[in-house]
């Protein structure tokens, strides 16, 4: 990890639940500068800044942008909705963290790009899956061919999800895919490259009929050799005895299988657990287990900040999750939703 020069600091946009309890413990334990905080809600800035001993807690937006220098990296812990608006009133050549999805569809995403052009922008987007701990060992045995070439990834999911948490998403038209299989399709993605096209299926559930979609599935087309799915079940309230969620990658020489604790029993979770095996002649399969320091939350959150601070140090750093490549993932997310949209070709009748 990059050791954070004593210049560089963060100022967040945003004091709500996913900046208390992912991007400010993944700053503190990396330690991370905040320097301030800012929400239109004074007062919860003020008892987040409290929480998390942060010095400024600034009355407005432009408060906090004549506060800044070259050295911050604004994060915006906000919204889809209120991405734009921010961008617009940031000062040009600014560093920028997006919270995801980027953008309410792919117009948006465009346009977040365009403005971050114009402006002279560093900008990434926080899909952080794709640095949660778990994933980051995945990497190094995939660089270091440990399971071979990559034949099948299959990510599953089937849990009970307490929706009630973000109430946003009650008024939202896009739901399971833009706020959850995203970060799915998006680690997809960073492991094998873009997509030839994407087939999708995206439902309700009668139980939690007040959202748009809370069940998927989403293939994702690599030819002829390369299987990637992604199945979700967010509705199984039968107790955690059968839920899941597990990430699964198979390749020519061996496999990983990791299970995602976080997502049973959310926010509480379950301890995660990684496996790889070897594929060796004449000898039968032996799975080993490895302990991973750290989990996706709020390990993962790490990850995309470092790349920020990486390229407010060096300004030939182009970062790993830069809204140039992200657009990619909102562009799978927009063609699931095409997909789902066409539907299926409807068998003939006899």
């Amino acid at each position: 990890m990059l050791k954070q020069d004593a210049t560089d600091s963060i100022i967040i946009i945003g004091a709500g639940g996913i900046a208390q309890t992912a991007h400010l413990p993944a700053y503190r334990l990396a330690g991370f500068t905040v320097k301030g905080i800012f929400d239109t809600d004074h007062q919860k800035a003020k008892s987040v800044a409290e929480q998390f001993d942060i010095d400024n807690v600034y009355a407005s937006l432009q408060e906090a942008i004549n506060a800044s220098d070259h050295t911050v990296v604004f994060d915006l812990a906000v919204p889809a909705s209120q991405l734009l608006q921010i961008l617009e009133q940031l000062p040009a050549k600014s560093t920028v963290l997006l919270q995801k999805p980027m953008g309410e569809n792919l117009q948006n995403a465009k346009n977040i790009v365009e403005i971050c052009k114009q402006k002279q922008f560093i900008a990434g987007v926080n899909f952080q899956l794709r640095y949660a701990p778990f994933i980051l060992k995945a990497k190094e045995l995939i660089a270091n061919d440990v399971i071979g070439t990559i034949t099948d990834i299959d990510i599953k999911v089937n849990v009970l999800t307490p929706w009630h948490l973000w109430d946003f998403l009650f008024d939202l038209p896009r739901v399971e895919i833009l706020y959850h299989s995203i970060h799915y399709i998006d680690l997809v993605r960073n492991l094998l490259g873009n997509p030839k096209s994407v087939i999708a299926k995206t439902i309700q559930h009668p139980a939690m009929s007040k959202l748009a979609s809370v069940r998927s599935n989403i293939c994702m087309d690599y030819g002829q050799y390369l299987w990637a799915n992604i199945a979700t079940n967010h509705c199984h309230d039968y107790g955690s005895k059968h839920q899941y969620t597990h990430i699964k990658i198979e390749g020519t020489k061996g496999a990983i299988l990791i299970k995602v604790g976080l997502l049973i029993d959310y926010p509480n979770g379950i301890p995660d657990e990684f496996e790889y095996c070897i594929l060796k002649e004449e000898s039968p399969v032996e799975w080993q287990q490895v302990s991973i320091d750290g989990t996706w939350f709020p390990h993962a959150f790490i990850g995309s900040m470092n790349e920020m601070l990486k390229a407010v140090n060096d300004k030939s750093y182009v970062p790993d999750n830069h809204v140039n490549d992200c657009l990619h993932t909102m562009a799978c997310v927009e063609a699931a939703y095409l997909s789902n949209e066409i539907s299926g070709i409807k068998p003939e009748s006899f």
